[in-house]
């Protein structure tokens, strides 16, 4: 009895985990493409350090996407992990993940912190939201970034054809800094005290005489940072709980039925934890009306339009060889 709920327990963490996965891929390649689209495209958005934040986000999680797709559909074509096989694909597979996850936290607490300071009323801070600044905060948090890694690549190995990390320094520094700092409580309440801080500035922003078109966009961007934090405040807690338990609290493995249920509720908030890299375009679409309008005004009037002008102008051209001919025929006839 308890084998077989053990086995049908890690049958259907297996399907849950790549069934989700193909789905959290889809809409969030999508998404994260469209983003890219938009915030490249309209002239609004140029020039604005929000901006080119969510770019990098979109970009980071397009990344991280690609490599958690291609790490399940791997594990169900071999039926089994590769990067318990290869040495490279554990280490790559390790430090790329951390990587992508901490440029889109970083990104994310950078969007709040420049829509603090361009909405504040005061003049000094305004002019520290610059495009140069932004460049160089996602180059640095790039750089410390891939620093970061560094650990990883070092200190993940195979034993026993499992790829993981088994050296006790490395996962004290896990349980203790990484996850509860790095990559849980810093950035959330970095994003959450500068949202907060930027909402307050736009409420003022709407008392005072100030342009219609700044007051709008301000109010459009702090709103889409605003439940753009919210979310990742709900999907990135419960797993990073999930993973410092997991490293301190040491499951017993022994106990199959007890591992077997901490891997699918660990599955589960993994889940909620990808959705991070796929939600964004979502929760601006569905709490920006402005943003759907300009979705559309992209996707309709440009792509759509430039596409047709592509298509069916080069279908009713006339060769002008037939032209000629017709000329002649109608000279000689005449």
């Amino acid at each position: 009895m308890s084998s077989s709920a053990i086995s049908n327990i890690s049958l259907f963490t297996q399907k849950y985990t790549f069934y989700t996965s193909l789905i959290i891929f889809c809409i969030g390649f999508i998404g994260n493409l469209i983003n890219i689209l938009i915030f490249t495209t309209l002239k609004l958005f140029r020039n604005n350090p929000s901006i080119l934040y969510f770019t990098a986000e979109s970009i980071a999680n397009t990344i991280q996407l690609i490599l958690f797709f291609l790490m399940n559909i791997l594990i169900q074509v071999n039926e089994t992990d590769p990067a318990n096989l290869s040495l490279f694909w554990c280490k790559f597979r390790g430090m790329m993940i951390s990587l992508c996850t901490l440029v889109s936290f970083s990104t994310i607490c950078f969007s709040a912190s420049h829509q603090y300071l361009s909405t504040s009323h005061h003049f000094y801070l305004r002019q520290l939201s610059t495009v140069k600044l932004a460049r160089f905060l996602i180059l640095t948090s790039v750089i410390i970034s891939m620093l970061q890694t560094i650990p990883f690549g070092i200190f993940i190995e195979i034993q026993a054809s499992v790829c993981a990390i088994f050296n006790q320094n490395m996962l004290n520094y896990i349980s203790y800094f990484y996850y509860p700092v790095l990559s849980g409580l810093l950035p959330v309440l970095i994003a959450s005290a500068f949202s907060i801080l930027a909402y307050n500035n736009v409420r003022r922003i709407v008392r005072k005489q100030m342009p219609v078109v700044r007051r709008r966009l301000d109010q459009q961007l702090t709103a889409m940072i605003l439940i753009r934090i919210i979310v990742f405040i709900v999907l990135t807690l419960p797993y990073d709980i999930q993973r410092m338990y997991t490293y301190i609290a040491k499951v017993d493995q022994s106990n199959q039925l007890y591992y077997a249920i901490i891997n699918l509720i660990g599955s589960i908030l993994v889940t909620l934890f990808n959705l991070n890299y796929a939600v964004s375009f979502y929760v601006f679409l569905t709490t920006s009306v402005r943003f759907r309008r300009q979705v559309k005004r992209v996707l309709v009037k440009k792509c759509w339009g430039q596409c047709k002008r592509c298509f069916f102008n080069n279908n009713n051209k006339v060769h002008p060889f037939g032209m000629r001919g017709s000329l002649t025929s109608s000279v000689v006839v005449q």
